[in-house]
């Protein structure tokens, strides 16, 4: 069974259902067969909020390493800034979560610049524990080349980050509505920004929709 999406332009876009398993499997394979001789960065980008894309991410650590692959496993929202910036106009302005609530350039420079063609491959797993306000106080982690870096979070995609792999978590407008709890609708407005600011459907190598968590559904790309 194909679903059918929307046509944009002569490219037409069918997501293919796939169980939960199935997807990490594919995922997995897909990853363990690249190049065993430079460090491979994924980004598993969703609304925090609605898609859960911690869940995809860590679901794929234990198959990574039954391939063969070491992982690292981190989070984005442990590069968010500090609250006196990221909630200076108030905790709710969808504006400032799209714009400011990450911290990019920290998120390149200790993260993913280190593992690049030519990097030290010396990270900085996480810098600041948003819920505390403070500093993680981390170690850097020293990754040997072949391994993979799962990086979850939202509002990845379209800021000059650089992956080898990026994963979007896509939802139809209606189902992130209903799947938003109602104490943060408030971010409907950061989401739907994104989606017509950056498209990451488009941007993304691999995009699930994911209205239903049990029932995924893949996209394949035709003409």
């Amino acid at each position: 069974m194909w679903i059918t999406a929307t046509v944009r332009q002569d490219r037409v876009m069918r997501y293919r259902p796939i169980s939960p398993e199935r997807l990490v499997d594919e995922l997995a394979d897909r990853l363990a067969a690249g190049p065993g001789n430079g460090w491979t960065r994924v980004a598993v980008d969703g609304a925090d909020d609605a898609s859960d894309p911690a869940a995809l991410a860590d679901a794929l650590v234990d198959p990574l390493r039954v391939r063969g692959r070491e992982v690292l496993r981190v989070s984005a929202r442990d590069f968010l800034r500090p609250a006196s910036l990221r909630l200076e106009r108030g905790r709710t302005d969808p504006d400032v979560r799209y714009e400011d609530w990450l911290d990019v350039g920290a998120l390149h420079r200790e993260l993913l610049a280190p593992l690049q063609d030519g990097g030290s491959g010396s990270v900085l797993p996480g810098l600041w524990d948003a819920e505390r306000d403070r500093a993680l106080r981390r170690p850097r982690a020293a990754l040997a080349p072949g391994s993979v870096l799962l990086l979850d979070g939202e509002l990845l995609l379209g800021r000059g980050l650089e992956f080898d792999l990026s994963v979007h978590l896509w939802l139809s407008p209606a189902a992130l509505r209903r799947r938003i709890p109602r104490e943060a609708q408030w971010a409907l407005r950061t989401y739907e920004r994104y989606e017509h600011e950056v498209r990451p459907g488009e941007l993304a190598d691999v995009v699930v929709r994911m209205d239903h968590p049990t029932n995924p559904a893949l996209l394949e790309r035709g003409h």
